[in-house]
Formats: C-alpha cells, structure tokens, sequence
C-alpha cells in the first residue's frame, strides 16, 4: 500500500485544551483532528471565538468536526427536534469559519418500548412522520451547505439492521451533501450489522473511523484485534477516505501509529 492515506486523531478527554491535542497530532505526524462536540470546550460559542479561530488556521493541520452523540434529527417533539438542527446548523457555521471537509454524525435509532418479546422502536411505529422529519431535515441542511466543500459523514453504530434506520440514511444520500462514515470497530463488535448496506452503498464512502476490537471491546490500537485491517485500508484507499485512529488515549494511538509505520502507511 501507498502512503496515500490522511490519517487523522480524535480529540482526547485527557486534554482539556485544543492546543495539547495539536501537539500530540504533530508529534505523531498525523494530519488533522477530529473534535468532538460533546466535550465542553468544544461547543460552538467557543469554536467561533477569534482565539479559537486562530489557533485552527495557524495550524499546519486540517480538523473535522463530530456532532454531539445525542443528536435526534427525528424527535417527534418539535421543539426538541428543532434544537438539534439548530445545532447542526451552528456546526455547519464553525465548519465553514474554519474550513472544515467534514462534520461527522451519528444515527439516533430513538426510544423503544419493551415488550415482553421485543423493543418497540418508535421511529419504526411511526415510520411515517419519522421519514417527514428526516427529509426535512435533508431539505435544511442541503441549503445550507449549497456551494460549500463540506460534507455531513454519517456514521455506524450498531444499528444497520434496523431498516428504518437505513431508509433514512438511503435518504439522506439522495442528497450531494451527505456521504458516509465507516466505524469499521463499531462494524465488528456489533457482528458486522452495519457491513451490508456500507458495501452496498460504498460509493458514498468518504470518512473511517479505524480502531481495532475484540468481540463487543473496541477502540483498541490498530492490530491488535480480531479485524483485519489491512483489507479496511484498503478499502480507505481506494475511495480517498480520511481516517481517524479512533483510539480514545494517547497510549492507544502511539501504538496505532507504531504499528502503522510498521507497514509503511505513516
């Protein structure tokens, strides 16, 4: 393999700044961050401060952005629901501030009841106005990245065996604006349920996240898992995908990038 690959970091909770996760990026010859919304001094009132700003664009490193975890793009109250795509929106104006490729986001599979046989999905029951709310939600975010060179990656968790969850990520793909992430530890540890329908739509891949598992344990240093990764970079490869070493300690992705260098990818 060529060393054709952009590889990039998490930001880590054992930092509390954005300056010590440059520092750690550039030590480790990696090419971008991926900030995590979730964590406080990431919210968007502080990303869109002048200092902030600034110390991304004097940077010699790109960033992505991934959007709070929680993020329900379908919640049937409306004005929950409008407050996560006010949220999104926010991103989308922090992504462009500070030139952005790529916001990452999560598919909320929402409340279920449990029955005495089975979880009842309420996105599933109401498949319907869940479907309305996720178009709309395509139409907001369509106009509101026109012409911008950004990109939502929506990424696995686990819950691609759920064809509601796949009718609205077919969905968003029908749109120029969204594309794919591939979580390929989430994939493993889930017994690849979410495998089938990225290869089937593969095209649409743009963005990895790389970490190794064990069974339902991931986010472990590339090798040294059960995965195989060297066809996962592979396929990284070939669709131009950036890639995160979604290790969540500076130990895990020391040994990610060892073993990386390893094979001549960094």
């Amino acid at each position: 393999m060529n060393k054709d690959i952009i590889f990039g970091m998490p930001s880590l909770i054992e930092f509390k700044s954005l300056e010590e996760n440059i520092g750690l990026c550039n030590k480790l010859g990696l090419k971008f961050i991926e900030l995590n919304m979730n964590l406080p001094q990431f919210q968007v009132p502080h990303m869109l401060r002048k200092e902030f700003r600034n110390s991304v664009k004097n940077s010699d490193l790109f960033f992505t952005l991934h959007l709070q975890e929680e993020i329900n793009i379908a919640d049937f109250n409306e004005k929950i629901k409008e407050a996560y795509v006010e949220t999104v929106c926010d991103a989308i104006e922090v992504a462009k501030e500070c030139e952005m490729p790529i916001l990452n986001m999560h598919m909320n599979s929402g409340i279920y009841f449990t029955l005495p046989n089975k979880k009842e999905y309420l996105f599933e029951q109401y498949s319907q106005s869940y479907m309305d709310n996720i178009k709309k939600f395509a139409e907001i975010i369509s106009k509101k990245l026109k012409g911008a060179p950004i990109k939502i990656c929506i990424e696995n968790t686990g819950n691609y065996d759920k064809l509601f969850i796949t009718n609205a990520v077919s969905e968003l793909l029908r749109y120029d604006c969204f594309r794919l992430t591939w979580d390929i530890g989430h994939d493993h540890s889930s017994g690849n349920k979410d495998a089938p329908f990225i290869l089937k739509n593969i095209k649409y891949l743009q963005h990895m996240h790389i970490h190794d598992a064990i069974k339902k344990e991931n986010h472990l240093p590339a090798f040294t898992g059960e995965i195989d990764m060297k066809s996962k970079l592979e396929i990284a490869k070939k669709y131009n995908c950036r890639c995160v070493l979604e290790t969540k300690t500076v130990y895990g992705l020391e040994k990610s990038v060892k073993a990386l260098k390893k094979i001549n990818l960094l």
